[in-house]
């Protein structure tokens, strides 16, 4: 499973990784890597708003 969510002007990925039973993803269309991930979508959606303040 590959989506994109938007924060601001920040667009970022949403993954879901089965063997940790993990969602995560990472900022797009920056310079550098900037991740997060969370157990359920909430806690990921969260993160990244959170990382993009």
């Amino acid at each position: 499973m590959k989506k994109m969510m938007r924060y601001k002007d920040f667009y970022g990925t949403i993954e879901y990784f089965l063997d940790d039973n993990i969602f995560y993803g990472k900022v797009i269309g920056i310079n550098g890597l900037i991740s997060y991930e969370g157990k359920i979508l909430e806690e990921l959606i969260k993160d990244f708003n959170e990382i993009v303040y």
